[in-house]
């Protein structure tokens, strides 16, 4: 559950990351003990191989949250994110959750020319697939999906980046008092994991988010869990402002190694589905 500040909100989301619920995060008024209510997302990247059932496994978990907005955080279908990739190792375990998924694209599935079929299966859901960036609202949150696959076709993020330009337009046209700002993108800014570790060229998108006041970051990319606490764009701590990071690869498909965790980071996890 996301809470904390900003007292007298009805509208509540909570995150189930696939490996606990979390309380007292964020800028949502905090709830007592007992069953999710309101709005709920649940959030995983790294998810569909052929080659395994850890996607089968976290469907079950999805399956059993009734109603749930299901946010997947990019590397939807493996090895090539290809129509075959989607039809035969994504659609039979979290295809069932299609009709209320909001995706964004992650590299795998540029493996195929401009994610084509990514966007082909995900239909309008996915947004422009020249762009893969889009907005909504949930209850009283704005969501953010972002494209971090910086350099694939016309898919930018530097600050004069159409897509960064795009994003401190939407976040100041959603600027409401008491309205909170949850943002999602495949790679992340900051991770401890020893495959990918951070992502720098992602510093842009993450200082329009940070300079609108945005509470929460989502990502995947690195085959693990992590959290972190309130952060800047540089990794600073600032737990006035900061934005709270994490990382939720734990889909199904492997899991990477986290030994040496960087500055800020409260927990992790890279042995969990």
């Amino acid at each position: 559950m996301l809470g904390g500040p900003g007292a007298g909100r009805s509208t509540t989301v909570f995150i189930v990351a696939l490996l606990a619920i979390f309380l007292a995060f964020g800028c949502a008024p905090e709830q007592p003990p007992g069953p999710p209510s309101g709005n709920v997302i649940v959030a995983a990247g790294d998810i569909a191989n052929c080659a395994g059932e850890g996607d089968e496994a976290t469907s079950r978990l999805v399956g059993g949250i009734d109603g749930a907005t299901v946010l997947t955080l990019g590397d939807e279908a493996y090895p090539e994110g290809t129509a075959q990739d989607f039809e035969e190792c994504y659609e039979p375990s979290w295809g069932q959750f299609k009709e209320r998924t909001k995706p964004i694209p992650g590299n795998h599935e540029y493996e195929t020319e401009g994610a084509s079929a990514y966007f082909d299966y995900f239909g309008e859901a996915a947004g422009n697939p020249d762009e893969g960036y889009y907005s909504y609202d949930l209850g009283s949150w704005h969501i953010v999906a972002l494209n971090s696959n910086c350099g694939e076709a016309e898919i930018r993020c530097g600050p004069g980046s159409a897509q960064t330009k795009w994003l401190k337009q939407d976040l100041a046209a959603n600027s409401d008092e008491g309205q909170c700002t949850l943002a999602y993108m495949h790679r992340p800014r900051f991770s401890s994991g020893e495959e990918h570790g951070s992502t720098p060229t992602l510093e842009p998108l993450w200082e329009a988010l940070y300079e609108a006041g945005a509470d929460v970051v989502l990502s995947g990319h690195e085959h693990n869990y992590e959290r972190f606490a309130p952060q800047d764009p540089e990794g600073r701590a600032d737990p006035e402002r900061g934005i709270r990071e994490f990382v939720v690869d734990t889909g199904g498909k492997s899991h990477y190694p986290i030994v040496n965790p960087i500055a800020n980071s409260e927990v992790h996890n890279d042995q969990t589905y």
